[in-house]
């Protein structure tokens, strides 16, 4: 993998103090002049590295929250995790990454959400998921690797809008919204695997079937 440029070093480096001072200023220059101060920056060089369409500088925040998470759950940390554990982990810790933007990031989905910003809101959402699966260990390229991600995209965008609003001390009321989410999807794949299952057994049992009428010459 090639390295990043000293542009993309700087980029990554503002990502995150841009959406802490989106908060107060808005995904606009006047949050990235602020991240920039904040970390001893030169605010030229600072404009320079951050793009300037407001959709464009929410996808290198929430970018830039995809490489935190990776960075967080190391191999070691992971070691011993089921998979629910895993997932509801990834999902949390995400929110805790974003705990400093949480204002910043009601106005990011209002941006996203705009016409002109869907198909861009459309992949950072793909993105999202996929980066937890992939983090999770997950390696699948048949269908599921598609179901997978639809359904963790939906898991998480509707915890991120019950965290938005969670006034409650700790997030205890997200906590309890993501847990039932999880056991919801846990429930619907375990009625997937049975399907599979007895699926697999009708079939043996037609081929076993066909076998005794039509024995192999």
């Amino acid at each position: 993998m090639d390295s990043p440029s000293p542009l993309e070093k700087l980029r990554r480096q503002l990502a995150l103090a841009v959406g802490e001072n989106a908060v107060f200023d808005g995904w606009t220059q006047a949050a990235v002049d602020s991240a920039a101060r904040q970390l001893g920056i030169d605010p030229v060089q600072a404009r320079l590295a951050v793009p300037k369409g407001h959709a464009e500088m929410i996808d290198l925040y929430i970018q830039e929250v995809d490489r935190a998470l990776e960075a967080w759950f190391t191999p070691k940390r992971l070691a011993g995790m089921k998979i629910r554990e895993k997932i509801r982990s990834l999902i949390w810790h995400r929110l805790e990454i974003q705990g400093p933007a949480r204002e910043a990031l009601r106005r990011a989905l209002a941006i996203l959400a705009m016409p002109q910003n869907l198909p861009l809101g459309l992949r950072i959402g793909w993105r999202t998921a996929d980066t937890m699966w992939r983090i999770a260990g997950d390696t699948s390229t048949d269908f599921n690797h598609y179901t997978k991600r639809m359904t963790l995209g939906a898991v998480y965008a509707s915890t991120l809008l019950v965290w938005l609003d969670d006034q409650t001390e700790g997030w205890t009321d997200t906590a309890a919204f993501l847990d039932r989410r999880i056991d919801d999807v846990m429930k619907i794949e375990k009625m997937k695997a049975e399907w599979r299952g007895s699926s697999e057994q009708r079939l043996s049992l037609s081929r076993f079937l066909g076998r005794l009428r039509y024995p192999p010459r």
